[in-house]
């Protein structure tokens, strides 16, 4: 199956980060032209010093909490390339604050960070979606990833903010590929992948410990999943081309797993 995305111009938010730089570096191989945007300049730099070398990409700094520096960025898109046929919703992540201990319940929790991790994960993706999403409404095209977790098929420990969160970016997926493709025609898709367990900046200190053995939370998740390993990074990367290809014409809605089995197996 040839995936042809070439010429096509995707905006991934969070392109700073581990997962929205894997994804945009995938996408600029494959003859993509990229638009990072990341609230961090030294971040967007680094990458770009990767990127840029590959193929045709451009950074921009941008709060995907702020609408109008959101559609600044879109503006800037469009004046640039013409177009916006792919949004990558990457930008997300958890805070020590709204992430409890084993010996924390949830009145521990601070409120300020669960407030600050529902709002980055969930509002994050919903400001990007109506920026970039009304620009592909108005020619009738475009595809939306967006970004869910395991958090999203059953309870995970320690995780309140988060998963909150993510579950929000589910429904939200769901409702927006219906009013996409109701309103403003088939051709704009909307779906989600549901990452399994990848050890990231935001979980290395609860997956991994400080000599590099897994923790017991780390050993919790291999006896749940059936592939016995954490994923790579990379793997999300080729369901990210086909879902924004025409040969995922008639898919929309979907919530999709990468997860080595986690989400489809008991445990026993």
């Amino acid at each position: 199956m040839d995936i042809n995305l070439k010429g096509k111009v995707a905006v991934v938010t969070g392109g700073g980060g581990v997962l929205g730089s894997s994804i945009a570096k995938s996408l600029v191989e494959n003859g993509v032209r990229v638009v990072i945007l990341d609230i961090r300049q030294e971040q967007i730099d680094s990458k770009l010093a990767q990127l840029s070398p590959l193929g045709e990409v451009i950074g921009l700094v941008c709060n995907v909490l702020d609408k109008e520096s959101l559609e600044n960025a879109c503006q800037q898109v469009l004046s640039t390339w013409g177009s916006v046929d792919i949004l990558v919703n990457a930008a997300g992540g958890n805070l020590p604050g709204a992430t409890l201990t084993e010996e924390q319940t949830i009145f521990d929790m601070k409120i300020e960070d669960f407030n600050r991790v529902t709002d980055l994960n969930l509002n994050g993706t919903v400001y990007p979606c109506l920026v970039f999403g009304k620009a592909m409404s108005e020619k009738g095209e475009g595809n939306i990833i967006n970004i869910a977790s395991m958090a999203c098929y059953s309870a995970i420990t320690r995780v309140p903010g988060y998963s909150v969160a993510k579950n929000g970016v589910v429904i939200f997926t769901q409702w927006l590929a219906m009013e996409m493709a109701i309103k403003f025609g088939e051709k704009i898709r909307v779906n989600a992948l549901a990452p399994g367990f990848f050890i990231g900046d935001q979980n290395r200190n609860i997956l991994i410990n400080p000599d590099g053995s897994y923790t017991d939370r780390s050993h919790k998740v291999m006896a749940r999943t059936p592939m016995k390993r954490f994923g790579d990074i990379k793997e999300l990367n080729g369901l990210v081309h086909f879902l924004c290809s025409e040969h995922a014409s008639f898919i929309t809605g979907t919530i999709i797993p990468v997860d080595g089995g986690f989400s489809s197996f008991s445990g026993v």
